[in-house]
């Protein structure tokens, strides 16, 4: 597969283009799909995603043709990501790199990403409270603070996280910024780390892997894509560490029914 891939977003018959050069490739390709944002359109709140028919039927036929080597890769939790695309499941990465699945039928395992501090889990959570329309989303590894139906408590939330982080200058702690939420885990473990990881095992190890992002979180595995040999696509915003961007999901999910070809 060429690395030469041109940005979908430029070149209207671009999705076409890159389907056809990755048709024959596949069996050498690892597919790393983020979900909220490059699958899935975004919703008022992370219970509202919906996953359309096709792109299950897609997903399916990706996973056979490559063999297995087709995961998600999101901060969502796998129990999650198995409640939004149930009754499919799907190997993954979790919890921003806190939890991998190797196959469907696999069991999720930890990869010894440090969890939380009850107490400082419990002092965030209650930044929720400051007013109505700020969802608090407990992923396990991380907590989540989402504003899409509060905008303008994102000042707030922020200085109040920030507060926090300041009385307690020994917790290892990371704020992930992200679209209308806020997100607070241990430090040490990053989507990256998670798919490096992945990359060690069957049927991912000594494949190219493909990875597809649109959120800040993502720009870890950006970068780390040269290191494997791999290639990146941005969605919905410029990165210049990718080999192109899509305008939205739908056209991610497109151009995944693209690579089946015109007889899948």
């Amino acid at each position: 597969m060429t690395t030469k891939l041109v940005r979908p977003s430029s070149q209207p018959a671009v999705s076409a283009a890159v389907a056809g050069a990755l048709i024959p490739q596949l069996d050498r390709c690892a597919l790393l799909l983020d979900i909220d944002g490059t699958l899935l359109d975004m919703a008022p709140t992370p219970r509202e995603v919906w996953v359309p028919p096709e792109l299950e039927q897609t997903l399916t036929k990706l996973l056979v043709r490559t063999s297995g080597a087709l995961a998600l890769v999101s901060g969502r939790s796998i129990n999650d990501i198995d409640l939004i695309f149930a009754p499919m499941r799907l190997p993954a990465v979790g919890g921003h790199g806190a939890e991998m699945r190797l196959s469907g039928d696999g069991e999720a395992v930890a990869t010894h990403a440090p969890p939380l501090d009850p107490d400082l889990k419990s002092r965030l959570a209650a930044i929720a409270r400051i007013s109505p329309g700020i969802l608090l989303e407990d992923k396990g590894y991380s907590l989540a603070l989402h504003y899409r139906l509060a905008p303008h408590t994102e000042k707030a939330i922020y200085e109040s996280v920030a507060a926090i982080r300041a009385e307690h200058p020994e917790a290892p702690l990371e704020v992930l910024p992200g679209k209308s939420v806020c997100e607070i885990k241990h430090a040490g473990f990053t989507k990256a780390t998670g798919v490096v990881e992945l990359m060690k095992h069957a049927p991912f190890h000594g494949r190219r892997p493909v990875f597809i992002g649109d959120d800040v979180t993502d720009e870890t595995v950006f970068a780390i894509m040269p290191d494997l040999d791999g290639v990146a696509f941005s969605v919905g915003r410029d990165s210049e560490l990718t080999a192109g961007r899509f305008d939205e999901p739908r056209d991610v999910r497109d151009w995944l029914a693209g690579l089946l070809g015109p007889t899948a």
